[in-house]
């Protein structure tokens, strides 16, 4: 203990000296934690001899340093969260997220918004998460179309009082969750524009609430580059490129900051993508602040305020190498002893199983895509395929979430790699619908299927929906009348990741198999081991390629 402390002020050494005058407003705050309130392994920074992360008991550690920071009348400060708390490790994703809302009432969260994995489970057990919490759910962009109000579960905004001043919070939640949710999960709700929201309720903060400080807690962030993405849509001044957004994704939070004026500040998520120091919108100079993901790090940053105009005057973070993306390095914050304990019992009872050995891999299974392939991506599909004796199988790559060692592998590992619940459906197809799928995801810019049991082919160069080159499945060229038999899962099948063709197919042609895909690749390694996937010819662009015969009929 005695050496976290020594870090902690280490860290508050850095911070840069404030005037006198100046209130400061320390904002903590996480997003994307995913479940990730347990111990874990910074594979991220090394994967052969990873790091120990402390996760939520070294988070409770460093946000108690922070809080015997304030002096109520200098200096105080808000614990906030971006939203997806618990879809992706084990303790969160068995729980429902009722582990994470536990831990988060027990450090006292002031607020989260509701992100887009939250609705990975039925509206009602969602609403049992949500409502153990002791804190402000947000999200202003939600309607319950049953009501035609903001859900039950949900309200658009808070106002805190801290320093003397008046604070609004204001949360919103990605339009991205329409395309990325089970249908059936999503039924009653409707999700409005994030701008015209956004704009709407930081009105009513500023014109009706007479708040001093706007914070705008959404689940969006800023695109991977930054700058380079700023120039596409503004000039150096920030006005706007276009007159007309023809973007089919939600608004992301460099559009908010620049579009809607009256945000001070504006916390993140959505991405995976820290950034150590805010990027500030050049026209409306609104700060924007975001962290990475699955509790690996606290967002620590700290507004200095101007007492007389009541107004942010500049910001610090609390280290020159990290900004304000502290990494929860166990032997830097040793967690909190209680809040430590308390996540480890949930831990065990959630993890009950993992560790016990289904398999072997032989060669280091990556995520690292040529192209559409994958090597942990190849072996999903092979999986998927092999379970249900299809003819081919596809998955949409943003489902792949780890790689996988070479060595001995447990259910962990398989849960790590796939940590949502889809379950296998197959369904059959002609192989003219089957030739539609692959063109709708090589169309423009998009990147393409995971695919198993054939060999595709295609030409970036040539016209959409007429790119595939070469087709083959099970060794033969493909027969466009011919019905084949293909496997993906129930996300997909629902018309996500941009395939909403599938919802056209019948429902006498679908089969849904009750196996989750998970549960599959467990299978597969306990048939096959040791896994040796490697890269191959099923997936192959050549921008020079000409159709191959099957092609022009």
């Amino acid at each position: 203990m005695k050496r976290a402390l020594i870090i902690l002020v280490a860290l508050t050494l850095f911070c840069p000296i404030a005037k006198a005058e100046d209130l400061r407003l320390d904002l903590i705050f996480s997003n994307d934690v995913h479940g990730g309130i347990d111990r874990s392994e910074a594979t991220f920074m090394n994967p052969d001899f990873p790091p120990l992360l402390g996760g939520g008991g070294s988070a409770a550690t460093l946000i108690k340093h922070i809080r015997s920071l304030a002096d109520i009348e200098r200096r105080d400060n808000l614990l906030l969260d971006a939203g997806d708390i618990f879809q992706g490790r084990p303790v969160g994703t068995v729980t429902n997220g009722k582990a994470v809302v536990e831990f988060m009432n027990a450090i006292g969260y002031d607020a989260m918004t509701i992100g887009n994995h939250e609705f990975d489970i039925p509206e009602e057990k969602l609403k049992e998460t949500l409502q153990l919490a002791k804190f402000p759910i947000l999200s202003c962009n939600l309607i319950d179309k049953r009501t035609n109000q903001i859900p039950s579960y949900a309200k658009p905004y808070i106002v805190v009082e801290r320093l003397g001043l008046k604070i609004g919070i204001l949360g919103f939640t990605t339009t991205d969750t329409e395309k990325m949710s089970f249908p059936e999960n999503i039924k009653n709700v409707k999700f409005l524009s994030e701008k015209e929201t956004i704009d709407k309720y930081v009105k009513i903060l500023r014109n009706q609430e007479k708040v001093d400080i706007v914070i705008v807690l959404g689940h969006a962030g800023l695109p991977y580059d930054i700058v380079p993405t700023y120039l596409t849509r503004y000039d150096a001044m920030g006005n706007p490129l276009f007159s007309e957004r023809n973007a089919v994704w939600g608004y992301d939070a460099q559009e908010i900051a620049r579009e809607v004026e009256g945000i001070d500040i504006f916390i993140g998520g959505h991405m995976h993508k820290g950034i150590p120091t805010p990027w500030i919108d050049p026209y409306t100079h609104t700060m924007v602040i975001q962290g990475y993901a699955y509790g690996s790090n606290l967002g620590w940053i700290t507004l200095k305020i101007d007492p007389k105009t009541k107004s942010v005057s500049g910001y610090e973070v609390p280290a020159l190498r990290e900004g304000s993306m502290v990494t929860l390095f166990e032997d830097e914050f040793i967690p909190d002893e209680e809040l430590g304990q308390m996540i480890a019992e949930q831990v065990a009872i959630a993890e009950k199983g993992m560790d016990e050995v289904v398999g072997y891999a032989g060669v280091y299974l990556s995520r690292i895509n040529v192209d559409a392939q994958s090597l942990i991506g190849n072996t999903i599909v092979d999986a998927m395929r092999a379970e249900v004796n299809a003819d081919f199988a596809f998955l949409n790559l943003g489902g792949v979430r780890a790689d996988i060692k070479a060595g001995p592998v447990t259910y962990r590992d398989i849960f790590e790699v796939m940590p949502f619940d889809n379950m296998i459906v197959s369904f059959r197809c002609t192989g003219e619908f089957l030739r539609k799928i692959i063109e709708t995801r090589v169309e423009g810019s998009r990147h393409g299927l995971i695919i198993s049991g054939g060999k595709v082919v295609y030409s970036k160069k040539r016209e959409n929906f007429d790119r595939v080159t070469h087709f083959e499945i099970g060794g033969k060229p493909l027969d466009p009348k011919k019905i084949y038999t293909v496997a993906t899962t129930d996300f997909i099948m629902q018309g996500n990741a941009g395939l909403t063709m599938l919802i056209q197919v019948p429902q006498e042609d679908i089969t849904n198999h009750q196996i989750n895909l998970r549960d599959a690749i467990v299978h597969y390694f306990q048939k096959n081991s040791p896994i040796m996937t490697r890269i191959d010819d099923r997936w192959t662009r050549n921008d020079n390629a000409k159709p191959s015969a099957e092609m022009l009929q």
